[in-house]
């Protein structure tokens, strides 16, 4: 998405551990007048529009346009999420409100030393990292490859083939977004099937389980004629009683045309670099030190 959005207060249930937005604490808070309604994987939260200053540590973008929320009833979960609200980093087009995000704000302003940021998304637990203006040397173990966005709405790429093991190439669907807001990997659910089959995955309530114990092959992307490899310990994100999940599930619909999503499975490997000025993306082996410097 490319929208920003906080709770209001009063929006939560009553255990919710949630921090929430208070208007009367902002000396300047405006209404717009204008409705805001957004539908997720997980569900929909409407509310509307309003402009304020943000300040993400040393970054300020005065009379910004985002949202207040003040209904989140449908979104699945919520309230035992660690999260409070969205930040969507994609492209003007895929904006709600019609205004300029928050990087068009920000690179106008001098602020940033260089028109991109940066995700290191950790492992086991350990605390991920955002960097405006440039990257973090520190989480990255190797050279950036680049590949252009295809379409500037969300971060879109061209998607060669999608391998698993040495034993099945797929590349029907050449479309692929790199999305920090989703968990899993998310494909066509005719591919992901065939995937999950290779792979010797069971079906459970639209999860794809193994046994812990078995081989599971890896899954490989090709993007930009360079292959990113998935191996089976980047691909469990849940295991129980010697079942282990992996992270991946079929699309059920919700995408406007058929595409990859590549969500965190993905980037807990590969630290991404969104840059805006150049409209590209670039990847790079993820660093992860036993002491996570954030």
């Amino acid at each position: 998405s490319s929208d920003l959005w906080v709770p209001l207060a009063g929006t939560g249930g009553r255990d919710s551990t949630h921090r929430f937005f208070e208007p009367s604490l902002s000396s300047s808070h405006a209404l717009t007048g204008t409705p805001f309604e957004i539908t997720y994987g997980s569900g929909p939260v409407s509310g509307h529009f309003i402009r304020d200053d943000v300040r993400i540590g040393d970054l300020f973008v005065p009379e910004f346009t985002l949202a207040e929320v003040v209904n989140t009833t449908g979104l699945r979960g919520y309230d035992t999420w660690e999260f409070d609200g969205v930040f969507g980093l994609g492209f003007r087009a895929l904006s709600l409100s019609a205004a300029p995000t928050f990087m068009q704000r920000l690179g106008k302003t001098g602020q940033l030393e260089q028109p991109i940021f940066g995700f290191y998304l950790a492992k086991d637990g350990a605390e991920g990292e955002l960097v405006f203006g440039g990257v973090n040397p520190d989480h990255i173990d190797g050279d950036f490859d680049f590949v252009d966005v295809s379409l500037a709405a969300w971060w879109t790429v061209q998607l060669d083939a999608v391998r698993v093991g040495r034993s099945l190439s797929l590349n029907a669907t050449p479309v692929m977004i790199v999305d920090s807001g989703s968990s899993l990997l998310v494909g066509p659910e005719e591919e992901v099937e065939r995937i999950a089959e290779a792979m010797g995955a069971v079906k459970i309530s639209g999860a794809y389980f193994v046994m812990c114990d078995a081989e599971v092959p890896s899954l490989t992307f090709t993007i930009g004629g360079k292959p990113y490899v998935l191996e089976r310990d980047d691909l469990v994100v849940a295991a129980s009683s010697g079942a282990c999940m992996l992270g991946i599930m079929s699309d059920q619909g919700g995408s406007m045309f058929p595409m990859w999503i590549l969500g965190n499975v993905f980037m807990h490997k590969y630290y991404v670099q969104f840059d805006w000025g150049r409209q590209r993306i670039g990847f790079a082996p993820a660093r992860h030190a036993p002491d996570n410097f954030v």
